[in-house]
Parts: C-alpha cells; sequence; structure tokens
C-alpha cells in the first residue's frame, strides 16, 4: 500500500517539476512578446513626440493619434476602421434608415475605393453607378493613398452641392467622370409588387426597418391577391443589396423558415462562436420561393441566401454574390468615438463560409444589358396564326369559361415577354416559380 502511495507521490512530484520545465520557457517567451509591445509603444510615443516638438507647423495632437489609430485597423482587413464621433453617429443613423450623401455601398482595394453597390432610388444609383466601379477621383482629387474614411468624406458634403467622381469601369476603356448631386438618402428598405399571382418583395437593405416592412409589405400582397390560397409564391429580390444588421438578416430567414439553423458565426476561440435557428411559423406557409441575387449582393443578404438555399427553402437565381461573409462588431471607445472590429466569420447551415467566394446561384442568369427604346424590333411583323386566317374554322369545343382563362393566360404570359426587356432576372425568376406551383398542383 505504501509504495503506491510513494509511486503517487513520486508521480505528483515528477508532475510539478516537469510542468515547471516546460512552462518556463513559455513565460520568458510571453514576458519577452509583453516587452517587444511595451518597447513598440515607447517608440510610438518617441516618435509622437518628435513631430509635436520638430515639426515645420504646429499639429493636432489628436488628429495625429487618431490618424495612427485609423491606420492600425485599417492594417487588418478592408472592413475594420477607426470612426470618429461624427462618423459613429452617421453610421447610427444609417441603421435607422434616413442619412445624407450620394447612396453608394464602398470598400477598399488596392488604395481605390470599390463600389459594392449603389443603393435604389438615390443620387448614385440615378447617376449611373453601378456595382464593380472602381472610383479614383472625387472632384479631380486621387483618393490614392486616402483611408476608406477619407475618401467617403471627399464625397460627402452639404445637400443639393454637386460632386465629380471619376469611375473606372470593366469593359470601358478610359476612366470617364459622373456628376452627382448629394441628397438626403431616406431608404425604403423593402418594396413589394404583384405579378399575376406573385409577390416580389425587394429589399435593399437590411436596416432597423427591414423585417417589419417586409412583414407588411407581404401582408398587403396577400390582401390584395385575396388571400393566401391564392398566392402561388414569392420572389425575394436581394440583388444590389450590400447587407447590414446581422438581427434583421436572421429575422427575414426566419420568416420563411419553421426549424434549422440559420447562421452560425466563429471567432479567434471555438467558445466565441453563435448558432442562430429559426423559430416556428413560415409567412408564406411553404409556398415555393426564388432568392434573386449578384454581385451586389452582400453580407447579410448572402447570409439570407444560403440559409434558404442550404434548406433548400428557394431556389436562387441570378449572378455569384460579392463574398462578405465577415462579422463586423461596433466597440465604442472613450471620447465618443468607436471602433469597427472584425470578431469573427459567419457560416451557412452547411458549414459553408462564404468569404471571398461568395454565393453561387442554383441557375446562373446574367441580366442583359438595356436595349434603347428606340432600336426597331427584329421583327416587327404580327405573327401569323390560324386564326388569322380568311375562312378558318372557330373552335367551338371550348366553353366560355375556358375561352376566358386562356385568354387571361395569354396576357400573364405577355406581360412576363413584356417584362423579359425591362427585367430578365425578375421574369426568369417569376418562370421559375409558375412551373413550380404547377408542378405542386397550386
Amino acid at each position: 500500500m505504501n509504495k503506491y502511495l510513494v509511486a503517487a507521490v513520486a508521480g505528483i512530484v515528477g508532475g510539478v517539476v516537469l510542468s515547471t520545465q516546460v512552462a518556463g520557457p513559455l513565460l520568458a517567451q510571453e514576458q519577452d512578446a509583453n516587452q517587444s509591445v511595451y518597447d513598440q509603444l515607447d517608440l510610438f510615443g518617441d516618435v509622437l513626440e518628435r513631430i509635436r516638438g520638430e515639426y515645420v507647423t504646429e499639429v493636432d495632437t489628436g488628429q495625429l493619434i487618431e490618424a495612427a489609430i485609423n491606420g492600425m485597423l485599417n492594417s487588418l482587413d478592408p472592413h475594420s476602421s477607426y470612426l470618429s464621433p461624427d462618423d459613429y453617429d452617421d453610421m447610427r443613423v444609417q441603421t435607422r434608415g434616413s442619412f445624407g450623401g450620394l447612396g453608394i455601398e464602398v470598400t477598399q482595394q488596392d488604395g481605390y475605393i470599390r463600389v459594392i453597390t449603389p443603393i435604389d432610388d438615390t443620387p448614385a444609383a440615378q447617376a449611373g453607378v453601378q456595382p464593380g466601379d472602381v472610383i479614383t477621383h472625387v472632384d479631380g482629387q486621387s483618393v490614392l493613398g486616402l483611408t476608406m474614411a477619407e475618401a467617403i468624406d471627399q464625397m460627402r458634403g452639404p445637400v443639393g452641392s454637386e460632386v465629380v467622381v471619376t469611375i473606372m469601369r470593366e469593359g470601358v476603356a478610359e476612366p470617364f467622370d459622373l456628376s452627382i448631386i448629394r441628397d438626403t438618402i431616406r431608404i425604403q428598405a423593402v418594396r413589394s409588387r404583384v405579378e399575376g399571382n406573385i409577390i416580389v418583395l425587394r429589399v435593399t437593405t437590411f436596416n432597423e426597418q427591414t423585417y417589419d416592412n417586409l412583414a407588411s409589405e407581404l401582408a398587403q400582397g396577400i390582401e390584395q391577391l385575396g388571400g393566401i390560397d391564392n398566392l402561388q409564391g414569392v420572389v425575394l429580390d436581394l440583388r444590389n443589396n450590400p447587407g447590414g444588421l446581422l438581427n434583421q438578416a436572421i429575422d427575414v430567414s426566419d420568416a420563411f423558415l419553421e426549424q434549422g439553423e440559420i447562421v452560425s458565426t466563429r471567432g479567434r476561440a471555438n467558445t466565441e462562436g453563435e448558432r442562430h435557428n429559426a423559430t416556428p411559423g413560415d409567412l408564406i406557409d411553404g409556398r415555393p420561393m426564388v432568392v434573386l441575387i449578384n454581385g451586389g449582393s452582400a453580407s447579410a443578404s448572402e447570409i439570407v441566401a444560403g440559409a434558404l438555399q442550404d434548406h433548400h427553402r428557394a431556389v436562387v437565381v441570378g449572378e455569384r454574390s460579392f463574398g462578405k461573409g465577415s462579422v463586423q462588431t461596433l466597440i465604442p471607445l472613450r471620447g465618443d468615438g468607436a471602433m469597427r472590429l472584425t470578431t469573427a466569420l459567419y457560416y451557412t447551415p452547411s458549414g459553408r463560409s462564404i468569404q471571398a467566394l461568395g454565393v453561387a446561384p442554383d441557375i446562373v442568369v446574367h441580366q442583359p444589358p438595356r436595349v434603347d427604346e428606340n432600336t426597331p424590333a427584329e421583327d416587327a411583323r404580327p405573327q401569323r396564326t390560324e386564326a388569322g386566317l380568311r375562312g378558318a374554322f372557330r373552335n367551338e369545343t371550348i366553353t366560355d369559361d375556358e375561352r376566358r382563362q386562356m385568354e387571361e393566360e395569354e396576357r400573364a404570359a405577355e406581360e412576363v415577354s413584356r417584362l423579359r426587356g425591362e427585367d430578365y432576372q425578375l421574369a426568369y425568376a417569376l418562370d421559375i416559380l409558375r412551373g413550380l406551383s404547377v408542378m405542386n398542383g397550386q
């Protein structure tokens, strides 16, 4: 018995010695790392004092430190940044749905400003700014070398004033200028329309109003159709939607899912991850859905598209999305500013990270360039049919009700044909939904 006790004690002592031998170098490395950080901070202080005392003109110390913080955050990734008190206020206003500016969502690429997407019905969209455009100059001044915040500041100005941005666009040989009149941007998060027996929900952003707007617009559309029994399906149009609030993306996804995971986020440590699940209840009682996306669909839009795609709740149609799969946390700082820091990546229910990859549509449909209205049709002659021939027999085998139904179906088909000229991707989505409705016997 005693020998086992001795062995146990020896083992404990040996363990202590071993752990001390291992921990010693690790502790020394940590102390060295901390000392290196202190040395670097001392270096920063030395440089700051030299600038304050010897620079050719007097400098604002606060601006210098702010620029240093911004440079540190900007070196991490395109979405981490420092927000001054004014910028922080602007961001909080934007999430409420009304703010001043041009109406574009941007990121930084190779020193220039790249447009993720213009927001619907804003000065930028009306002036012809397109997703993927690269802004090289603002009012003739190059943005190269500026932080994203500094470039955005150059584009801001009084409502009603003009700003000229120089744009490089893929497929256009030379840069060109666009004149944009600044305005107050008021965003209606969701708009709806009824096409036949299908409701089209156009979601432009994910702000504090998005889910409430969507539920309200959907209810109005169902009422217009005379009840949910008459609803064939829903098109959720997320094209050129730059994203926004994570909780709103979760709520919109949950609106059409009965159960299962919507999205998960994972930070540096596994313990920092979060998982968000759907709750029972589908606003359209399982009716078929199509989600429309393109290269301007980013962040929260991709969460919704990925969740509905992974659960086979919707057919995703269009073009590959932008691929912003990171989560930014707003951290208030002393002095009323804030830090926007990338703290996690998000994953779709199947475990996909879409960071830099985007959501691939189930059916790829490119939007053809819009044809000038003055361009004559290739064949303007009316279609010749048997019914148009002189003396043709009239078909008497169908009833008046059947004839009226045929005429209604023909009118609906003509509407879709008209829509293809205006919005080919949406017309394609409507065709898919009608096909799914026929398959499901609705």
